[in-house]
């Protein structure tokens, strides 16, 4: 896992990799500009387009003035700064890179409080205003010019962090930041860019590797996690030889009505596709003929309304509930039934959750270790209203530890929050899998995996990453705009045995 460092933590590690490797700070920031400017030239080719590289005079802008002189060095031909003097702190890296650019005859302008703004006719701004320390929303000479270059409608760059947007912490709707088409950010990406208020200000980031110490970034106490690849390849379980159906566990699915039978079948059959040995769906008697039809290697446990399942609870390896099965009373009375009769960890989604939200008394009979997958508004129904995403992942953890259960909170980079604190964010999914059905597949996946005897916590982050890398595998490669859930489930094994090999 990537630990996810708040500024103060990003500044504790440059500080120790300029003691310790040992380099200059001014080295650093050298380096920092090299790895940036490499990006940059690999998206924008093209030498003769006008570049405006807006510095203030900090270190962030000291990169900004390291960055214009290195695309000078690239023969880069229509190259400016604009150095905005809104402050009298001036940082030592700044001005040493200052004296370095001077020589280079490149045009610098400053820009002073309360004057008018500078004509910018340049097609591409680099943004090095301000950096990862802003802890305030902006006001003043700053407001004033961000909102004069997003009214401009240019290309925007940014180095490390897009002016105006906090690298954690709560981001203010109302808030003025530069919009960034791309940010080229310095490690690892802020905590921020992976939570959906970021949304507007970011079209797209990039993370560099500038040379900060990685075994002091690891050793840092930081409960954000970003998981990559290689997490995932350690924790997967190859298949045996003189292994059986029995070896892999047996799932249990209640899902679906008359109405919504499509859930029932994505999440069962997704629950298959995962590798669940034996899978059960337990199932309005109206789809039984559907389920045959679609997948005749899921057995079925019938519901009929106004009587109760005969489930044999103790033979089953896990059991998720929730996607399209309703919250009338019978649906009621058979989750009451479930929490009361089965002490393994469950897996709970959509009406369930809403279920949840609105019997409070239930929580008392969840089994520990038990996984919720609330998108947004199910979140809010469950926790009470929130206004941003941060207020979520602290809620998270909170209810997490209260409970004693692992909180699957949906979006881009889908977050697992732990009973210990933890929040780890998933790196895989893209666009193209906002489409109905799948967080009933990702439901399904993970019981797959509980059944499999993957730990509650396992099973959440090998799922959410299997479920978005079999969507990448698909929509990148063939530019698909839409995946849809039941060719993703087709995929799973296919990812899964990639992810292995």
């Amino acid at each position: 896992m990537l630990p996810l460092l708040i500024s103060s933590q990003i500044r504790e590690a440059d500080a120790y990799t300029i003691e310790h490797e040992p380099i200059a700070s001014i080295d650093l920031m050298e380096r920092a500009a090299k790895t940036f400017v490499g990006w940059f030239v690999n998206h924008f080719p093209d030498k003769f387009q006008s570049i405006a590289v807006y510095c203030g005079t900090g270190n962030n802008g000291g990169d900004g003035l390291a960055v214009a002189r290195m695309l000078k060095d690239h023969s880069y031909q229509k190259v400016d700064v604009k150095i905005a003097l809104f402050s009298s702190r001036v940082s030592d890296d700044f001005n040493t890179n200052l004296h370095r650019l001077i020589p280079s005859g490149i045009n610098i302008f400053e820009i002073k409080p309360g004057k008018d703004l500078p004509e910018e006719n340049s097609g591409i701004i680099v943004d090095a205003l301000l950096g990862t320390g802003l802890n305030k929303p902006l006001e003043g000479d700053y407001k004033r010019l961000v909102n004069y270059l997003n009214n401009l409608n240019k290309t925007v760059v940014a180095v490390d962090v897009p002016t105006g947007l906090f690298s954690e912490g709560l981001t203010d709707p109302e808030a003025t930041v530069l919009r960034a088409d791309l940010v080229i950010t310095f490690q690892q990406p802020k905590i921020n860019f992976l939570l959906p208020e970021s949304g507007p200000y970011i079209h797209c980031w990039e993370a560099v590797n500038i040379g900060i110490s990685e075994h002091f970034i690891r050793s840092l106490d930081s409960p954000y996690q970003l998981v990559e690849e290689k997490d995932i390849r350690k924790r997967l379980k190859p298949r045996h030889r003189f292994s059986n159906k029995g070896t892999y566990g047996h799932s249990l699915i209640i899902a679906g009505s008359a109405e919504t039978m499509g859930a029932a079948l994505l999440c069962a059959s997704a629950c298959a596709y995962a590798g669940s040995g034996l899978t059960t769906a337990c199932i309005p008697q109206s789809g039984l003929i559907a389920l045959n039809s679609y997948h005749p290697e899921i057995m079925a446990v019938v519901r009929i309304k106004d009587e109760e399942p005969e489930v044999e609870w103790e033979k089953f390896s896990t059991v998720a509930i929730g996607p399209g099965i309703g919250k009338d009373k019978d649906t009621l009375s058979l989750l009451v039934k479930l929490l009361q009769s089965y002490n393994k960890p469950v897996v709970m989604d959509a009406d369930a959750l809403n279920l949840l939200s609105v019997h409070f008394g239930l929580w008392r009979y969840i089994p520990r270790g038990s996984i919720i997958t609330p998108h947004m508004k199910e979140f809010d129904r469950l926790f009470g209203e929130h206004t941003n995403w941060w207020q979520r992942l602290q809620t998270g953890i909170d209810m997490a530890q209260e409970h004693g259960i692992y909180i699957v909170l949906k979006n881009d980079y889908t977050i697992t929050i732990t009973p210990d604190g933890k929040l780890f964010f998933n790196s895989t999914s893209n666009a193209a899998m906002a489409s109905g059905g799948m967080g009933d597949v990702l439901t399904g996946v993970i019981a797959a995996l509980l059944a499999q005897k993957y730990s509650p916590e396992d099973a959440c982050i090998i799922g959410n990453y299997i479920h978005g890398k079999a969507g990448d595998e698909l929509a990148l490669p063939n530019r698909m705009h839409v995946v849809l859930p039941s060719r993703l489930i087709t995929q799973l094994p296919v990812t899964t045995a990639k992810l292995m090999a």
